[in-house]
């Protein structure tokens, strides 16, 4: 058995996350039907990390096992010729055996966008939130600061989360404005279900006044979800790059 990695990027607008569910469109589902058609074998993809309904991805990255002989080069090829337009397979290269997807990762960068112009811009609208009221976005960068490092993420995560430890390492959390678009960068060794959504909108609580720079030491130390800001909505979020040895 072989194993291949596949880098692959998709538009989430239309799908309902990337973890197969029953009669649901999902990128794990979408992808694993078209190799099974390739190989004439079932196929098990495994994930580096599952995304929601509506959250996009630059360069997530599966692995999965098969008896194909089909040269590592071409599955590029024999995958986009009939996946859909918004799922693409990027690149792929054999792996040792024992790799995987998820637990040879060493880490993730994640972006969120927001849109701040006056209107809606027409060609980000599905991968930005459109926010056009004033925000202070030096309180905003003076806010991050505060979230790097290593801490309990309980505050920043999803209340129903059911892993029991929630300490993370976040290495950086930058914000850059570009003309009207303003990019939340979180990158860390792993992150918690909604994290950077909750991480982008208590950002954006400080940056219009709603919750001080200052308060966000407390935030984390309280462990109470009730105390950071608002869950920003999917599609503003993108998985942008999974880190490996």
């Amino acid at each position: 058995m072989r194993n291949i990695k596949l880098t692959i990027s998709y538009d989430g607008t239309d799908f309902h996350g990337f973890q197969t569910q029953p009669n649901l469109r999902t990128v794990q589902g979408t992808l694993q039907a078209r190799l099974e058609e390739v190989v004439g074998h079932p196929v098990s993809i495994i994930g580096s990390g599952r995304t929601d309904a509506g959250v996009h991805a630059r360069a997530q990255v599966v692995n999965f096992h098969t008896s194909s002989r089909v040269p590592v080069e071409k599955w590029p090829i024999v995958c986009n010729v009939k996946l859909p337009d918004d799922l693409v397979v990027q690149d792929a290269t054999e792996v040792p055996e024992d790799w995987h997807a998820r637990f040879s990762a060493r880490g993730k960068v994640y972006r969120y966008q927001f849109d701040r112009g006056a209107y809606p811009d027409v060609f980000t609208r599905k991968y930005a939130y459109h926010y056009p009221y004033p925000i202070c976005v030096e309180r905003m960068i003076e806010a991050a600061t505060h979230l790097v490092g290593r801490h309990d993420f309980t505050s920043f995560c999803a209340a129903n989360t059911p892993v029991e430890d929630k300490v993370r390492t976040l290495h950086a959390v930058d914000l850059r404005e570009d003309g009207h678009l303003l990019t939340v960068t979180c990158r860390g060794e792993g992150f918690l279900y909604n994290m950077v959504r909750i991480i982008a909108g208590t950002l954006l609580d400080v940056g219009r006044g709603k919750i001080e720079p200052g308060a966000i030491p407390d935030i984390l130390l309280a462990r109470d979800r009730k105390l950071a800001g608002v869950t920003a909505p999917a599609h503003g979020l993108t998985m942008w790059q999974v880190l490996y040895e």
